[in-house]
């Protein structure tokens, strides 16, 4: 699917034809370009394309490849489709090398993975980097019921049961040991912890 859409689209370097990767970045359009890693997904943004059933016939390729890119780009990605069963060491040679060449190394385990990886690279281009931070709520209710629930066997219902009969955090950290034991399902694990 190559396509005429400019910047809108993943620059794909002529080399990777006939990847079968290709087939699967089907939600954004792609195009050949004369681009220096394999494929772009934005304008400071690189990936380089390794097989490791290619790497184990050339081990050389992915040094040169990487040398190639120099500090062209901000984030520089080595996407590793794992297609051996013998990945182990080749993968902690790769680990090392994207260590010292700034390489962020990610993992694919079949084309259609690796193509998603691709696309959504492209497709979150521009989109903050606090769209993926976890959502939390500021009523405070479920704040509190999430950083009670953080100690280990307290659940929801206990801590209705804590809001019922203290009504604040403030009040349930001054609270003693026997006013703990008031509330119902509260044993003395529970008010320990």
């Amino acid at each position: 699917m190559s396509s005429s859409a400019g910047n809108h689209a993943i620059g794909v370097n002529s080399c990777q034809y006939g990847n079968p990767v290709l087939e699967h970045i089907r939600n954004v359009p792609w195009e050949y370009r004369d681009i220096v890693p394999d494929f772009t997904v934005g304008q400071t943004s690189g990936v380089l394309f390794l097989s490791l059933k290619y790497h184990r016939l050339h081990p050389e390729y992915i040094g040169l490849r990487v040398d190639q890119l120099r500090d062209n780009f901000v984030l520089r990605i080595l996407l590793v489709l794992i297609d051996n069963d013998d990945h182990q060491s080749a993968l902690r040679e790769l680990t090392k090398l994207g260590t010292q060449a700034r390489l962020t190394v990610i993992l694919a385990w079949s084309s259609e993975e690796a193509g998603r990886y691709i696309e959504t690279f492209k497709a979150l281009e521009h989109k903050p980097p606090d769209m993926i931070r976890e959502k939390v709520e500021d009523a405070y209710l479920p704040r509190l019921t999430d950083c009670l629930t953080s100690v280990r066997p307290v659940n929801k219902t206990d801590v209705v049961t804590l809001v019922s009969n203290f009504g604040s955090f403030s009040n349930m950290a001054k609270a003693s040991a026997s006013d703990l034991a008031m509330c119902p399902g509260f044993g003395e694990q529970k008010e320990n912890r």
